[in-house]
């Protein structure tokens, strides 16, 4: 997650009943669900957190190499990229990135996977997370960055891996799946910027945005609970945040916080995660965190500090979300007016 603020903007309307009927039904659903585990999430994490990619800062060798784990993984599972590209990669230019807090940066990568929808393809729910960190201090220190966003990079993984397995059991979605691995986030949600003003299906038929960045620890208020920030969730649909609760409800029954919806919240955490250049385009999004802890942006965010089985739990409710949304009859709608 990056560490600087955007401008505060007004207080958004608060999301009204909405019935649920959810497609959270029968075994299939379930092993899919319980596909995601521990154990596979601690192994993907401890590569892409480890010492060999160095911190994964943008552009670097280290990234590259991260990233390109992340392909053959999705290879492995028969997960290919959108028909849109030619490649997994969307190449975000050195020119884009420009010079950031007086450094250049070179080219880097958005890497996407797709998992095609069988009734509405053309609809697109997006599940993003950003796959760079920080790199190294001037001392030479590797910044892991395991929670950060080494966590939500895994999720994703996972993720993928249980609707590929729904698909090869004939249940492909009825939507399409776009996992979205941003680069440039820690230096200003550049990546995910880059895909909304490039996106390889039109943002109109961009369903909602489900952004992980964070889900791998507890924050000193919330040591010991089954819990999960869900953040944005009723900022531009009525929908969205009553499906998150009753997937929630159906599945993992996480405490779920909503004190970073504060607009007065000095964290200002809405602004500051990718799900954000979603929302500014009118994408109905919700942001899964788990709090400020003390290894943040350190180098001691490090995966033996991970709390997998927690991890297990808030990557199954967006699986469950993320299966809802794409599988219910109605596409969730924008009717929340925004002053974005």
């Amino acid at each position: 997650m990056k560490s600087f603020l955007l401008p505060t903007l007004a207080a958004f309307a608060l999301s009204s009943c909405t019935t649920i009927n959810l497609s959270h039904k029968g075994a299939l659903f379930k092993k899919s669900m319980e596909s995601i585990s521990s154990a596979d999430l601690k192994k993907h994490l401890y590569i892409i957190a480890s010492d060999e990619m160095e911190g994964r800062e943008t552009g670097s060798e280290g990234q590259k190499k991260a990233g390109k784990y992340m392909i053959s993984e999705y290879k492995k599972m028969g997960v290919s990229h959108p028909n849109t590209i030619e490649s997994f990669y969307q190449t975000v230019p050195q020119e884009y990135l420009g010079a950031r807090r007086g450094k250049t940066y070179p080219e880097s990568e958005n890497i996407l996977a797709f998992i095609e929808g069988t009734e509405k393809p053309h609809e697109i729910i997006v599940l993003s997370a950003h796959y760079d960190h920080v790199g190294k201090n001037k001392a030479g220190e590797i910044f892991n960055g395991a929670d950060d966003d080494g966590s939500g990079t895994v999720a994703l993984m996972e993720i993928a891996e249980a609707f590929q397995l729904a698909k090869k059991a004939g249940k492909a979605p009825k939507r399409s799946v776009l996992f979205l691995h941003v680069t440039a986030e820690e230096i200003g949600l550049v990546g995910s910027k880059y895909y909304v003003e490039n996106p390889v299906f039109p943002l109109a038929n961009t369903v909602a945005n489900l952004n992980i960045d964070m889900i791998g620890r507890s924050d000193p208020e919330n040591k010991g609970k089954n819990y999960v920030y869900v953040i944005g969730s009723d900022k531009l649909s009525t929908s969205l945040k009553k499906i998150n609760e009753a997937s929630n409800a159906a599945t993992v029954n996480l405490e779920l916080n909503y004190k970073y919806d504060d607009p007065n919240d000095p964290e200002m955490l809405y602004y500051r995660s990718d799900h954000y250049n979603f929302a500014k385009n009118n994408v109905p999004a919700a942001f899964y965190f788990d709090g400020i802890h003390e290894d943040y942006h350190r180098p001691t965010d490090t995966p033996d500090k991970i709390d997998y089985e927690l991890l297990k739990k808030r990557t199954q409710l967006v699986f469950a979300t993320a299966w809802e949304l794409a599988n219910r009859e109605e596409r969730i709608v924008v009717d929340v007016k925004s002053s974005q």
